[in-house]
């Protein structure tokens, strides 16, 4: 006996979780923002391929790394009082501006053969000083986009589905450019991609979220976005298990191109493990980007931390690329479900007013908390080598997640009460 099944419903399930295309703002913001995004991930690429390239040094790599997101730690809690003063679309406009700029002089550098390793730890420092500003805004700015609370959540989540999209095509992009024509041109390619997104911003007309007056100095509203954070266990433990993560398991990517020689790579096959990355990525905030509910995230966030914990202690015993790029790809898929799925989380039930605050805070986790783990596994790196280096921070991810395990309950019933 055959059953019927209407496949309507399958469609139904897949423009749900494509709503918040029906604002405008967002629509043009999304798929400007998206070609910009695959330029920068071609760039990514080819810029850690040129230090190790002209270095051959796994330190280096960890030192550009940690140049490149070490100023989220000092200035995006700064960044993100502003994003809850100024205008968003405007701050974001000029982040977009700037980061075009210094992408051209990186474009000049390698074409022309002056780049040296100096050069790149500058730019990698500017630019990280760029998305500082860059990530409170863009976050916040979502929500005067979509102008609806109930579209927020899932504009969160197609707004990491846009990221990982870029994280999967990009690599891929890249390496093949970089063994074809080299890597000055992927930063060309880069510096072009964000014409459309400074035009989409430039041109676009919605009702910003004004803040009030504020008489406040700007380290007060500072202590008062950490305040709330921490006396919400809601946000407090969340922030806490992607900061372990950010410390402990991101800095595994910065030392992916020292990894692809070990094993006989070319940098077609660095592309390739890149995007198996970007792919699991990709799958799982698609996934994000489907749920209808927030209240039982931070089980799920818990089970992607084991999951991304396990791909960090598996990937590097093997040495053959197409034993690894599926464990990549499971790696991504909990890597970005996890620090998605907290962000979904947390603009979900964070208050109006300090939002650019607590994203900022957010934004720490991953950009500003980084570098320090890139540093510190750059410099064990060189004694324990890069695959035992990774495969320790796997371990401290798995003892991270086992310990936010008992704190689910409290956060769960915490975040009930603030809904």
């Amino acid at each position: 006996m055959f059953r019927y099944i209407d496949p309507r419903g399958y469609f139904t399930r897949v423009g749900f979780a494509f709503r918040a295309l029906r604002a405008p703002s967002f629509r043009s913001f999304f798929w400007a923002q998206t070609v910009s995004l695959i330029g920068s991930f071609i760039q990514n690429i080819a810029l850690g391929w040129l230090v190790y390239r002209l270095t051959s040094s796994s330190f280096l790599l960890g030192l550009v790394g940690f140049a490149g997101q070490i100023p989220g730690l000092v200035l995006m809690p700064f960044a993100g009082v502003y994003a809850d003063r100024l205008n968003r679309r405007i701050g974001l406009l000029c982040t977009q501006v700037l980061a075009m700029a210094l992408s051209l002089v990186m474009t000049l550098l390698i074409l022309t053969d002056a780049v040296q390793i100096w050069h790149i730890i500058l730019i990698a420092l500017l630019l990280g000083s760029v998305a500082a500003f860059d990530t409170p805004f863009r976050h916040a700015f979502l929500f005067d986009m979509v102008g609806d609370r109930d579209l927020l959540s899932n504009a969160v989540a197609m707004n990491s589905t846009m990221i990982n999209t870029a994280r999967f095509i990009g690599p891929m992009v890249g390496g093949a450019l970089i063994a074809s024509v080299g890597e000055g041109w992927c930063f060309l390619i880069n510096t072009l991609s964000y014409a459309g997104i400074v035009a989409v911003l430039a041109t676009m007309r919605i009702a910003t979220t004004r803040p009030k007056a504020v008489a406040k100095r700007v380290m007060e509203d500072l202590r008062e976005g950490v305040a709330y954070s921490m006396r919400h266990p809601s946000i407090r433990y969340m922030l806490l298990l992607a900061a372990s993560a950010s410390l402990l398991g991101m800095p595994f990517q910065v030392f992916l191109p020292a990894f692809t020689k070990l094993v006989g790579g070319s940098a077609a096959a660095f592309g390739y493990m890149t995007s198996a990355i970007g792919a699991g990525s990709l799958t799982g905030a698609f996934f994000l980007a489907t749920r209808k509910s927030v209240v039982r995230f931070p089980y799920m966030i818990y089970l992607c931390m084991l999951l991304f914990a396990t791909g960090l202690l598996t990937f590097p015993i093997f040495r053959t690329v197409w034993l690894v790029i599926p464990i990549l790809y499971l790696t991504g898929f909990g890597l970005i479900t996890m620090f998605a799925g907290t962000n979904v989380y947390l603009q979900s039930v964070v208050d109006d007013q300090v939002r650019g605050r607590v994203i900022a805070l957010y934004g720490m986790t991953f950009m500003g908390i980084t570098p320090i783990g890139s540093l510190a596994m750059g410099a064990v790196s060189k004694y324990a080598g890069v695959p035992y280096t990774i495969i320790g921070g796997g371990a401290l991810c798995l003892a991270a997640a086992l310990l936010f395990r008992p704190q689910i309950p409290r956060i769960v019933w915490n975040a009930r009460l603030r809904d």
